[in-house]
């Protein structure tokens, strides 16, 4: 007791009981990695999420964000894929009174039709094959907070009709269970295609769209926003050699102007992915000669 006092993490009784402390040392080393973890985690500090610009494009998406921020009104982000539709949604949370709540994110587009519905709203125990357990869906853990659902263009039929449902009476049920669950949720929503198209073609509901389109944001490609072009790249930058350990490489100014005369068809994502590229392989300054070589590799 007394080394456990002065921190021993624990003793064992004679006579040995190997399964005692395999189970000792099993859970002397989780709290080791625990604490590790937790000491890399405090270094690095709370995330952040910032828009990065100054462009008339971007302030005007920034004063948008602002505005419908402190509502509870539903926002639905259009843009292209790269452009940032994540981080406006993530932006709209942070500046919403439900901050402290959840931000749960779906990928509607990366979730199977036969399995989106038990991801947003739940199953239970025996439901079908695979349901083992009970399990609760998007919508509850969402509860007080905000639901994230990107690329709902992508949605199923069948699932839209519920969503549907839940945005209409604030209500879900589980797959499986025939008991109402009341959830608090604010939606927004984000989607790279032409949903008044898929309206036309009978992929979407109209009756969706108009519940989610309260408040419209559409995201400029970075071709939109050349002039933000320079800070971005600083940025990334910065935050790649940071998370790399290594010194940040400066650019020469005809690097940063032959990075505004390439044609981003990834947007931000790509030159993200370029300037992650550029970090690594440099030297001590980012040329012309470096992006013309490295931005389009292949």
């Amino acid at each position: 007791m007394e080394a456990i006092k002065i921190g021993a993490y624990d003793y064992i009784a004679k006579p040995l009981d190997l399964n005692r402390l395999l189970i000792t040392l099993r859970n002397a080393m989780d709290k080791s990695s625990l604490v590790k973890e937790a000491k890399t985690l405090k270094q690095q500090g709370p995330q952040t999420w910032e828009m990065i610009g100054q462009s008339p494009a971007i302030m005007e998406v920034k004063e948008l964000i602002d505005k419908v921020a402190p509502t509870n009104a539903r926002v639905l982000i259009t843009g292209n894929n790269g452009t940032g539709k994540e981080l406006v949604a993530r932006w709209v949370h942070e500046k919403s009174l439900r901050a402290h709540a959840p931000f749960i994110e779906v990928n509607c587009a990366a979730i199977p039709s036969e399995l989106i519905e038990s991801q947003l709203f739940g199953h239970e125990k025996g439901s079908f094959t695979s349901a083992i357990k009970q399990r609760k869906g998007d919508f509850e853990l969402a509860h007080g907070g905000t639901l994230f659902l990107d690329e709902i263009g992508d949605m199923g039929h069948s699932a839209q009709a519920k969503v549907l449902r839940a945005l209409q009476e604030n209500k879900i049920t589980r797959v499986g269970g025939e008991k109402e669950i009341t959830v608090d949720v604010r939606i927004i929503a984000a989607t790279n295609k032409n949903l008044a198209e898929e309206i036309k073609n009978g992929r979407f509901r109209e009756d969706l769209y108009h519940r989610l389109s309260v408040i419209i944001i559409a995201v400029p490609p970075l071709n939109g926003r050349i002039g933000d072009i320079p800070l971005l790249a600083n940025h990334f930058m910065e935050d790649v050699c940071s998370k790399m350990g290594k010194a940040i490489l400066p650019f020469h100014d005809d690097a940063l102007a032959r990075l505004e005369a390439y044609k981003w068809t990834g947007n931000v994502r790509e030159l993200r992915n370029v300037i992650e590229r550029l970090a690594i392989l440099c030297d001590k300054e980012v040329t012309a000669d470096d992006v013309a070589k490295y931005v389009r590799p292949l």
